[in-house]
């Protein structure tokens, strides 16, 4: 059995901790019970996301923002733990949910100068994807409180501390808002660390609660409330929580629920009780009947709902003819929840006239939802997009301006974020004269970024844009590649011709896919190239697919990783003879497979 989380380690003990570490890195197995299997995981997490292991390698992320709940209510919490430790080197950390240090309690010189070695310290981030295995990304990984003794460490920096890390949910919603971490010289570890810092956890809670949650807490007694003597189907939303009881999540579809919650946000912005009848995806009819509750003044309530007309037959029977590809927006497909949301939010913004900031990396889809948003709700307006990219002199300027100032239906600036200083200002002074003739009224504007970094400029010119949405990565919603991919054959193909046999399936289902569902598509380009019709095989995905990588590779890094697969394949995942027939040497065909996550094949 493998040592509890509380457990200190012997000298023994960490002698052979250290050896099992060793023997990971260098890609041997490692020894059976000899690494706690919370720890063993964060270690192929740590490996698959390329972590250096010899070295702490960060930038600065930003400078903290202290003016939050969080930091309100933990602040006082973590002075007084601070006080009560006093003469015990154990440094007291905040972080936010991305892991972002935000205060750093002093515990003595020698520890506090060692932290700012490994820039554990505000502004850094100490995520698992950063830094590897430790106590604040861990458990912000997992989602539960994570102890890190030593050897454990991913990085071995790390490796003469000791950390405990507990996640910090909102009291209401269950959102990991944050975390707090103690963390003091391996050497002066103790097992009480990680109940002191559930402790803390606890009080940062109740003080969040205490602080903040009243208008939560009244929207939550309210949905209560009409559950219990409404019955059917009843939803409750704010800008920051959504509930829905089990009656609706089990008769509406996902699209359907999506659809439902766009029109529950309109009906509740009129902070007056008011009932509609919509009609749904499916064919469905449903009467809403809105009732307000509003706290912070922000609109939010409570929202019944009556199925009045049943989904139309042929609809029904469309649906269930082809069960895997959900509509939630004209030509958009998935099911995932963190899709679901941000699909509704743009939604959501267009309804409520709001011009919106759509970000996400590369390739998830910000074009395609905006465009899909603007075929359902206004299917005549002529959307007109515009390229950073294209802006090579000022005839891209004028054109912004002209569109802004003359165009109606709506416009998208896409990739703002990539624009030069001096274009960044005519943008926001283009987008200043529109606001001020009230363009807002007859024109919809959406700008889309890639970068999370902010500057002054660019949040100069974000200020127009009440709300941004985050499009998630397609490994936040993996799982709607059961629906993708279908829906994707079916362009690629006639419909129905070409399917996903289980086992390609799950190789797609373990790429971290990197470039989004823009990689997926081409991927299944590349397929179909060679197989119109039948069923796909693992050895029909192009080599790519192989391979579970957080990046996307140079080209030399691509022909080197696919002559790589190409071997493991030719010699039935036999790394030996795959290597030898590279002319490679055992040690660096090991170091190559882990180096680009490539999963061997097997025979």
């Amino acid at each position: 059995m493998s040592r509890s989380v509380t457990e200190r380690p012997g000298p023994d003990a960490g002698d052979r901790l250290a050896a099992n570490r060793e023997r990971f890195l260098t890609a041997e197995p490692v020894e059976p019970n000899q690494v706690r299997n919370t720890i063993l995981a964060s270690w192929w997490r740590s490996r698959r996301w390329h972590v250096a292991a010899d070295r702490i390698d960060l930038s600065y992320v930003r400078d903290p923002d202290l003016d939050t709940p969080l930091t309100h209510s933990a602040v006082p919490v973590l002075r007084q733990l601070r006080e009560s430790l006093e003469g015990q080197p154990i440094s007291v950390i905040l972080t936010d949910a991305n892991g972002v240090v935000l205060t750093r309690m002093a515990a003595d010189q020698q520890l506090d100068r060692h932290l700012d070695s490994v820039k554990l310290a505000p502004g850094f981030s100490y995520a698992e994807e950063s830094v590897g295995t430790n106590g604040i990304g861990t458990a912000l990984e997992i989602g539960r409180p994570a102890h890190v003794f030593g050897h454990e460490h991913y990085a071995e920096n790390l490796e003469d501390l000791a950390c405990a890390g507990v996640p910090i949910h909102h009291p209401i919603s269950g959102k990991t808002v944050g975390a707090v971490d103690l963390t003091c010289w391996r050497r002066d570890a103790d097992p009480l660390l990680i109940a002191l810092a559930k402790t803390t956890a606890g009080q940062i809670t109740h003080a969040l609660f205490t602080a903040g949650s009243a208008p939560e807490m009244e929207l939550l007694q309210e949905y209560l409330r009409a559950c219990r003597h409404a019955g059917g189907m009843v939803v409750a939303l704010n800008n920051d929580m959504v509930m829905m009881n089990d009656n609706a999540r089990q008769t509406l579809d996902p699209g359907d629920q999506v659809v439902l919650l766009g029109q529950a946000a309109d009906v509740l912005a009129s902070r007056s009780p008011s009932t509609v009848t919509i009609e749904l995806p499916s064919g469905a009819r449903a009467r809403l009947q809105g009732r307000p509750v509003c706290g912070r003044g922000q609109p939010g309530g409570i929202v019944q709902v009556k199925l009045i007309e049943p989904a139309r037959a042929g609809r029904a029977a469309a649906t269930q003819a082809q069960p895997s590809t959900r509509m939630i927006l004209p030509g958009l497909v998935g099911s995932g929840a963190l899709w679901l949301r941000a699909c509704n939010q743009v939604d959501v913004a267009y309804l409520s006239g709001e011009w919106l900031a759509l970000a996400g990396e590369p390739g998830v889809g910000k074009l395609g939802v905006l465009r899909a948003t603007m075929q359902r709700r206004n299917p005549a307006g002529r959307l007109r997009v515009i390229d950073a990219a294209d802006a090579v002199d000022n005839r891209w300027q004028a054109e912004v301006r002209t569109e802004l100032l003359e165009s109606d239906g709506g416009v998208v600036i896409r990739h703002v974020d990539q624009l030069s200083a001096r274009r960044m200002h005519a943008v926001s002074a283009a987008l200043q004269e529109a606001h001020a003739l009230g363009r807002r009224r007859s024109l919809w504007v959406a700008a889309t970024l890639t970068d999370g970094r902010q500057h002054a400029d660019l949040a100069r010119l974000l200020r127009f844009f009440p709300r941004t949405v985050e499009l998630p990565p397609l490994r936040h919603h993996i799982e709607d590649l059961h629906d993708l991919v279908p829906f994707l054959l079916g362009k690629l193909t006639q419909p129905g011709q070409l399917a996903c046999s289980f086992k390609a399936m799950q190789l797609l289902l373990r790429s971290t896919w990197p470039g989004n569902t823009e990689q997926l598509w081409q991927v299944l380009r590349q397929v179909v190239q060679h197989r119109r019709i039948g069923t796909i095989q693992p050895s029909d995905l192009p080599p790519e697919c192989w391979t579970v990588s957080r990046r996307l590779l140079s080209p030399l890094e691509s022909i080197e990783r696919d002559a790589i697969v190409a071997a493991l394949l030719d010699s039935g995942g036999n790394k030996l003879r795959a290597a030898k027939s590279l002319g490679m040497s055992r040690a660096t065909i090991y170091r190559k497979v882990h180096g680009y996550g490539i999963v061997t094949p097997t025979s």
